[in-house]
Protein backbone atom coordinates (compact mmCIF):
# COMPACT_ATOMS: atom_id res chain seq x y z
CA UNK A 1 0.00 0.00 0.00
CA UNK A 2 1.38 3.50 -0.80
CA UNK A 3 0.49 6.11 0.78
CA UNK A 4 0.53 10.02 -0.82
CA UNK A 5 0.89 13.11 0.52
CA UNK A 6 -0.90 16.28 -1.04
CA UNK A 7 -0.02 19.59 0.72
CA UNK A 8 -2.84 21.90 -0.38
CA UNK A 9 -2.02 25.59 -0.03
CA UNK A 10 -4.57 28.60 0.20
CA UNK A 11 -4.82 31.98 0.01
CA UNK A 12 -6.16 32.90 3.02
CA UNK A 13 -7.05 36.67 2.95
CA UNK A 14 -5.24 38.84 6.07
CA UNK A 15 -8.09 41.36 7.96
CA UNK A 16 -7.94 44.19 9.90
CA UNK A 17 -9.10 44.26 13.66
CA UNK A 18 -8.80 46.84 16.03
CA UNK A 19 -6.41 48.35 13.67
CA UNK A 20 -4.08 45.19 13.68
CA UNK A 21 -3.40 43.01 10.82
CA UNK A 22 -4.34 39.31 11.52
CA UNK A 23 -4.09 36.35 8.76
CA UNK A 24 -2.24 33.36 8.74
CA UNK A 25 0.95 34.56 7.31
CA UNK A 26 1.58 36.52 9.93
CA UNK A 27 0.56 34.28 12.66
CA UNK A 28 3.31 31.47 11.17
CA UNK A 29 5.78 34.49 11.13
CA UNK A 30 4.77 34.90 15.36
CA UNK A 31 5.11 31.49 15.77
CA UNK A 32 8.69 30.82 14.23
CA UNK A 33 9.92 34.19 16.12
CA UNK A 34 8.42 32.95 19.40
CA UNK A 35 9.95 28.92 18.40
CA UNK A 36 13.49 30.12 17.68
CA UNK A 37 13.30 32.77 21.00
CA UNK A 38 12.13 29.52 22.75
CA UNK A 39 15.04 27.53 21.49
CA UNK A 40 17.78 29.74 22.33
CA UNK A 41 15.86 30.00 26.26
CA UNK A 42 15.92 26.87 26.28
CA UNK A 43 19.73 26.90 25.37
CA UNK A 44 20.79 29.13 27.86
CA UNK A 45 18.88 27.17 30.99
CA UNK A 46 20.82 24.75 29.81
CA UNK A 47 24.35 26.29 29.94
CA UNK A 48 22.93 27.55 33.66
CA UNK A 49 22.28 24.14 34.74
CA UNK A 50 25.03 22.65 33.33
CA UNK A 51 27.30 25.24 35.20
CA UNK A 52 25.32 24.84 38.33
CA UNK A 53 25.34 20.99 37.95
CA UNK A 54 29.43 21.01 37.77
CA UNK A 55 29.14 23.65 41.23
CA UNK A 56 27.32 20.66 43.06
CA UNK A 57 29.29 17.83 42.19
CA UNK A 58 32.66 20.19 43.02
CA UNK A 59 31.12 21.01 46.31
CA UNK A 60 30.25 17.50 47.37
CA UNK A 61 33.70 15.94 46.12
CA UNK A 62 35.02 18.64 48.54
CA UNK A 63 32.75 17.54 51.44
CA UNK A 64 33.52 14.19 51.04
CA UNK A 65 36.99 14.46 50.91
CA UNK A 66 37.39 17.14 54.13
CA UNK A 67 34.77 14.08 55.77
CA UNK A 68 36.97 11.21 54.81
CA UNK A 69 40.05 13.56 56.33
CA UNK A 70 38.03 14.61 59.49
CA UNK A 71 36.88 10.91 60.04
CA UNK A 72 40.54 9.14 59.40
CA UNK A 73 42.01 11.79 62.09
CA UNK A 74 39.23 11.17 64.81
CA UNK A 75 39.99 7.34 64.27
CA UNK A 76 43.30 8.31 64.82
CA UNK A 77 43.42 9.75 67.86
CA UNK A 78 40.40 7.06 68.44
CA UNK A 79 43.07 4.59 68.22
CA UNK A 80 45.93 6.35 70.43
CA UNK A 81 43.42 7.56 72.91
CA UNK A 82 45.25 6.06 76.89
CA UNK A 83 42.52 5.73 78.72
CA UNK A 84 38.45 4.71 77.99
CA UNK A 85 37.35 8.35 78.99
CA UNK A 86 39.79 9.96 76.88
CA UNK A 87 38.34 7.85 73.98
CA UNK A 88 34.65 8.75 74.52
CA UNK A 89 35.91 12.14 74.43
CA UNK A 90 37.31 11.91 70.68
CA UNK A 91 34.42 10.08 69.95
CA UNK A 92 31.65 12.61 71.20
CA UNK A 93 33.78 15.57 69.22
CA UNK A 94 34.26 13.86 66.04
CA UNK A 95 30.29 13.14 66.28
CA UNK A 96 29.81 16.77 67.07
CA UNK A 97 31.90 17.88 64.65
CA UNK A 98 30.58 15.65 62.15
CA UNK A 99 26.69 16.31 62.30
CA UNK A 100 27.38 19.89 62.42
CA UNK A 101 29.55 19.83 59.26
CA UNK A 102 26.59 17.60 57.87
CA UNK A 103 24.26 20.27 58.69
CA UNK A 104 25.93 23.64 57.13
CA UNK A 105 26.52 21.34 54.39
CA UNK A 106 23.02 20.40 53.59
CA UNK A 107 22.01 24.12 54.14
CA UNK A 108 24.46 24.60 51.63
CA UNK A 109 23.20 22.35 48.77
CA UNK A 110 19.83 22.91 49.19
CA UNK A 111 20.49 26.40 48.71
CA UNK A 112 22.87 25.64 45.72
CA UNK A 113 19.82 23.55 43.99
CA UNK A 114 17.29 26.69 44.41
CA UNK A 115 20.10 28.25 42.50
CA UNK A 116 20.02 25.81 39.95
CA UNK A 117 16.12 25.93 39.71
CA UNK A 118 16.49 30.14 39.55
CA UNK A 119 18.98 29.70 37.20
CA UNK A 120 17.42 27.25 34.92
CA UNK A 121 14.17 28.80 34.70
CA UNK A 122 15.19 32.34 34.16
CA UNK A 123 16.19 32.62 30.40
CA UNK A 124 11.67 31.74 30.27
CA UNK A 125 10.51 34.45 32.37
CA UNK A 126 10.49 36.47 29.31
CA UNK A 127 8.81 34.15 27.09
CA UNK A 128 6.53 31.99 29.42
CA UNK A 129 4.22 35.03 29.45
CA UNK A 130 3.76 35.41 25.63
CA UNK A 131 2.80 32.08 25.25
CA UNK A 132 -0.22 31.15 24.56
Amino acid sequence: MQCIYILCIAKIPDFQLNGKVHGMTHTFEEADAFGKEFIDSGLKSFASWSKSIQAIALDATEYTKKSYEDGSAALQKLVTAKSPEAAFEVQSSYAKSAYEGFVAEATKMTDLYAELARDAYKPFEEVAPRAK
